[in-house]
């Protein structure tokens, strides 16, 4: 049962994609990266809590497709149940070491990118050769931070408040099938 909280967003909310329409995209992204990433095991690294729906799903995918995957994952948030960024916190590093290695970073969004810019910058700096970002999501404005864009990205959402799958409101709704947006 939803809580309060969830109920009255879901009421105030439009569905912008829903659970077949995430799975297109998921299955074309997963070709395209297949195809990038042939000959190579890359790390793929999900970010949490967010691409942990997403990342799952795409793994699959790639499996699906013959593309074998080092999985590992990391924890860093700018949000801790806000709806608005600060100062980015690392809950959990990846351990899988990353020198010489291609990554995939695998998150839920890509906003206004100052989370993503940060960790595919620790990435570099543990010695990655090659850092590129798969999103599900890509919020369309002109606040991302220059230079930063999903490689990858399924599907766009508009300038709204957005949750379900993998993106939250308030800490609820992560596990909603589909992508929703605040009307408000």
């Amino acid at each position: 049962m939803s809580s309060p909280d969830l109920a009255a967003a879901l009421a105030n909310a439009d569905l912008l994609h829903d659970r077949a329409t995430i799975g297109r995209a998921i299955d074309a992204m997963a070709l395209r990266i297949r195809n990038d990433y042939a000959g190579h095991l890359p790390v793929f690294l999900t970010v949490m809590h967010g691409g942990l729906p997403f990342g799952g799903e795409l793994a699959l995918a790639l499996g699906a497709r013959g593309l074998d995957i080092e999985m590992d994952y990391l924890h860093a948030t700018r949000y801790r149940g806000a709806t608005s960024g600060g100062e980015l916190v690392w809950k959990h590093r990846p351990a899988t070491p990353l020198r010489g290695r291609r990554v995939l970073l695998v998150d839920d969004i890509v906003d206004e990118g100052h989370t993503l810019a940060a960790v595919r910058a620790w990435c570099r700096e543990e010695g990655a050769r090659d850092v590129r970002i798969a999103a599900l999501a890509v919020k369309r404005h002109d606040r991302c931070v220059e230079g930063l864009c999903a490689d990858y990205a399924g599907v766009d959402v508009p300038d709204r408040y957005v949750f379900g799958y993998g993106m939250d409101y308030h800490e609820q709704g992560r596990n909603l099938p589909g992508i929703y947006a605040l009307r408000d």
